[in-house]
Parts: structure tokens; C-alpha cells; sequence
């Protein structure tokens, strides 16, 4: 990173230092645990001086010149009413009101960490460091900073919705790092840099999350290419990290390590919807979503779990390779087919008491059996009592979650935010709006806990209204005045703006959101 510093005042003598030494009038030093100095003279009546930094991933020249665009006078009151008028447009797309201001502390908080990341890198002349190390230049921001197998199950979806044309510019900017890294997505960029973290084929679902929920100035069908691309194609990588290990495996056989292979069929589903939402290709979608449902290559019928295989398709112990979580967790990351998943150990009422069991505890690390709170793999798991007709259990997990795991104390978040994921899990759970399947423009409900919620999207505001923060259970849910009797509503009924309503009491309604099943995309 390159950086140019400026000051108001003419500084009184200078040096550098490296280590625990000082080397006065010295303009050059480089390495760990080295740096430069300034003093400066006390001013009277005034001791403070002003400093302010430009910083590029091209060069000290563009460093200087985006700080000369971009803060040219010496205005610090300026300078920070502007960054907070920016600030308050954003965190004002989504209104609450209620009753606790320590819930609404919380909520622009966890809003605000969502809108952290990903981050612009490109500088004001439009030139950027590429994942080639050759300076590119484009029209439009280039972003960085992709923590994908966090960001795709959440915060992708929430700024699609708030901030459809950064997020086509983020999408573009996975487009063109996998064209200059060897045409394989990344999962994990850090500057100019594929990191390999985690596992899967996140950029997939983030992509098709993306369109599903807004965000479209790009060529779709350039998009399908680079995500075909890295899902058929053995050795398909991006900076040497490869897209998909173990692909040639799973392409002959339908099977590699679990919770691998469990992310590559939520990306293949998301591939199939993008395919077909955003390039008219049925034939291509109907293929990968045959491929998704090699998810039940993984289902041992002796045991009634998802259990690894051994390359020989025999079985491995059933602990074996679930990254960051267990068995118990991973289960249930089949989200778009869970009609499949629940039918396969024996219908709803077997589905409802596994999770019954589950959600004991609340606050699982990764071996522990119970729910995990606090990471990415387990986000999704309370809405799926919708799905095992229980949806007033949905409502009361995800309210306990809120008032147990989440806090405005220091230690208030039950694990990392993972550059905004954590904070978009708690802003869905607070509205009442969960999406819950890969590439699905829609949501999966809940009880909201504010009484008044609006969201302005850019075709209309969406209105949430009789949310509650001590009454958990939904009686009733209209839209626009029209009864909702499933508990899923589609984002075409939502984003030109629309009037949710619902009715919530402190006892349950067991029998709400049962009569029509939310969706499920099986094979």
C-alpha cells in the first residue's frame, strides 16, 4: 500500500527510527518495526496540528492525487459532516422504530458493519492494482476485501437490495480478478490477493444472490461463463488457488469430503437459478440442479445423517470433515431442497425434533453439537422449522438468539462478523426477512421486533409494520391487506415497495404459516 501524508505546519526537525534507534534527519527507512518522525513547534493559542493521508495499490503519485480529489482543503469539521451525511444516507435506508433504544443501538450498529465491506480500491484516476500485478484501469469502482463463504449467506442479499449499483460493481469486480488470475473465481481476496481461505465455491452464490436481489448492471451471461468455468473444468483456478478441489472426483462420482461438498451443491443450485433468471438457459439450469442434489450421495440410511465417503464410496467416520462445525450442524445445509432433506429422515415430525434437539444451546464452537450462533454454517438453520411445520418454533429460536447471543457490550456479537455477515444475519432476523436459498430472489419469515420498519429501495419503500419486542409469535401476516398463509414471500411482491402488516401475541399459533408449504427445489 502507498501513502502520502501531508501537515499544516512546517515540521521543526524529522528523522526515521527502526527498531529502538533513532536516526535523526534520516528520509528513508524500510522493514518491520521501522518508521519516520516528525516534531513539531507549539502554536500559540492553537497546539493542534492537522495531518491528513492519501493511500494507493498503485503508486505514491496516485496516492497524492486521490488525496488532492478527494480532500483538498484543511477542514476537519468539513471533512467529518461529510463522512457522517454519508453514513446517514446509507444507515437510513432501513427506518426502525420502537420502544428499546439499546435494540435500535444495536441494529444500525450491526447495519453499519454490514456496509464496512467490500471495500473500493481503485483510485480516482480509475486505476487499480489487478490480480496479474499490472495496474488496470476502469469506468467503474473496483472493489476488495471478499470473505465470500461468509458474505454470500447474508450480507450479499442486503446490499443488493439497499445498494443494487455497488453491488453490480463488486460483482464486476469478481468478474475481472477471475479473468486476470487464470478465469476461476476466487473465494477469499485480500488486496490484489486470492488468500484460498475456507472451502467451497462461494462466488457462485454470491453472484447469483446479487441478481436475485437487484443487482444487475453487468453481462450475465459473461458472469455464467466464468462460474461454468470453474465448476466443470478440473484445474480451474484463480492466482494458482484452485476454484473447485476435488472436482474431477465429484464430477465422476457425486461425492467428495462433506462440508465441501455441501457448498459445491448450494453453488451448483445457485449456477442453475442464475442460469436461468438472468440468461433464459433452462437447459443449463435444469443440469445443475440435478448436480445439486448430490447432496444425497452423502445420506447413509443406516445412520440418518450426511456422513464423508471415502474416494471408494465407502463410508468415513461420522465426524470426518465438516470445516468450522459438526455433522449436526451441516445437516441441514441442503437449503434449497429441504422437502428432500426432511422427507429423507422420515417426514416433519422427525425434522422438528432433531432441531428441537439442536437448539438446546444456543452457542456451539465448532465441535460442539448444539447450534452455533456465531458462524456461518449454522445462520440459516432456525427458519427451517417453516419447513418442518413449526414455524411458530422459527419465531421463538430467532428471538431467543437476538436476546441471548447478542448484546451492546463489548463482547456483544457470538463470534466474528466476518466483514458483515453477522451483522446482515442480525438485520434480516430483526425485520422478519431471512433468505434462505441460494440464488432465490425471496425470504423465508419470522417475527419482526421493531413496530414500524421501512426499507427505501430504489423502486419504492417497503413497510414493515406490527413487529413487537416483547410479543414473538405471528397470529396473522398480510400484504398489502391480502392474508399470508405460508411463511415465505417472494422479492417480486416486495422491491417496488409493498405493506407487510403482522399481528403478533405473546402465546403461540401453531397453526400459522402451515397450510401452504414454502419452496423447495428437489429432484
Amino acid at each position: 500500500v502507498y501513502f502520502v501524508a501531508e501537515f499544516d505546519a512546517d515540521a521543526e526537525s524529522f528523522g526515521t527510527w527502526k527498531e529502538e534507534r533513532l536516526h535523526a534527519n534520516h528520509t528513508f527507512a524500510e522493514g518491520s518495526h521501522s518508521g519516520v518522525y516528525f516534531t513539531f513547534p507549539l502554536k500559540e493559542g492553537n497546539q493542534a496540528v492537522q495531518y491528513k493521508i492519501g493511500v494507493s495499490y498503485v503508486s505514491v503519485e496516485n496516492a497524492r492525487e486521490n488525496l488532492r480529489v478527494e480532500n483538498p482543503a484543511w477542514d476537519f469539521s468539513a471533512v467529518r459532516q461529510a463522512t457522517q451525511d454519508k453514513w446517514n444516507e446509507y444507515l437510513g435506508k432501513i427506518e426502525v422504530e420502537g420502544d428499546n433504544e439499546d435494540r435500535q443501538m444495536q441494529f444500525y450498529t450491526h447495519l453499519y458493519r454490514s456496509l464496512i465491506h467490500p471495500n473500493v480500491c481503485s483510485d480516482v484516476n480509475g486505476e487499480y492494482m489487478g490480480a496479474d500485478n499490472q495496474v488496470h484501469k476502469t469506468a467503474r469502482k473496483f472493489y476488495t476485501s471478499f470473505s465470500n463463504w461468509d458474505t454470500y449467506r447474508t450480507q450479499t442479499a442486503l446490499i443488493a437490495m439497499l445498494a443494487p449499483e455497488e453491488t453490480s460493481d463488486i460483482v464486476m469486480s469478481h468478474y475481472l480478478f477471475a479473468e486476470q488470475s487464470g478465469g476461476g473465481f476466487p473465494r477469499w481476496v485480500l488486496a490484489n490477493i486470492e488468500t484460498g481461505v475456507m472451502q467451497g465455491d462461494p462466488t457462485p452464490i454470491l453472484v447469483a444472490n446479487a441478481y436475485a436481489f437487484g443487482a444487475r448492471n453487468y453481462d450475465p451471461r459473461t458472469l455464467l461463463r466464468t462460474m461454468r468455468y470453474g465448476a466443470e473444468v478440473p484445474g480451474a483456478h484463480s492466482q494458482g488457488v484452485l476454484t473447485r478441489p476435488g472436482l474431477e472426483q465429484y464430477l465422476e462420482k457425486g461425492y467428495y469430503d462433506a462440508s465441501i461438498l455441501l457448498e459445491y451443491t448450494s453453488s451448483d443450485f445457485a449456477i442453475g437459478r442464475f442460469a436461468l433468471q438472468a440468461c433464459n438457459d433452462e437447459p443449463v439450469c435444469n443440469w445443475y440442479t440435478q448436480r445439486a442434489m448430490n447432496w444425497k450421495n452423502l445420506f447413509n440410511k443406516e445412520t440418518g445423517w450426511l456422513q464423508s465417503r471415502n474416494e471408494d464410496g465407502s463410508w468415513k467416520r461420522y465426524d470426518a470433515d465438516w470445516r468450522e462445525s459438526t455433522y449436526k450442524n451441516y445437516f441441514w445445509m441442503v437449503p434449497y431442497d429441504l422437502q428432500g432433506l426432511i422427507d429423507s429422515i422420515g417426514g416433519k415430525e422427525a425434522a422438528e425434533k432433531r432441531l428441537d434437539e439442536m437448539f438446546r444451546r444456543l452457542d456451539a464452537s465448532y465441535g460442539d453439537e448444539w447450534f452455533a450462533s456465531g458462524n456461518e454454517p449454522s445462520f440459516q438453520i432456525p427458519w427451517i422449522y417453516n419447513w418442518a411445520g413449526a414455524p411458530y418454533k422459527a419465531q421463538q429460536v430467532i428471538r431467543r438468539v437476538l436476546n441471548e447471543q447478542y448484546s451492546s457490550r463489548v463482547d456483544g456479537l457470538p463470534g466474528n462478523d466476518d466483514l458483515g455477515s453477522m451483522g446482515a444475519w442480525y438485520v434480516f432476523a430483526s425485520i422478519g426477512l431471512f433468505p434462505e436459498i441460494p440464488g432465490v430472489g425471496g425470504f423465508s419469515v419470522n417475527s419482526p421486533v421493531f413496530r414500524k420498519i421501512v426499507l427505501h429501495l430504489p423502486d419504492g419503500n417497503l413497510i414493515i409494520k406490527g413487529g413487537d419486542e416483547k410479543k414473538e409469535y405471528i397470529h396473522s401476516l398480510s400484504l398489502d391487506g391480502k392474508k399470508i398463509e405460508g411463511t415465505w414471500i417472494d422479492w417480486s411482491d416486495l422491491y417496488r415497495g409493498a405493506t407487510l402488516e403482522y399481528k403478533l401475541s405473546g402465546n403461540p399459533d401453531k397453526a400459522w404459516g402451515t397450510r401452504i408449504a414454502p419452496p423447495s427445489f428437489g429432484k
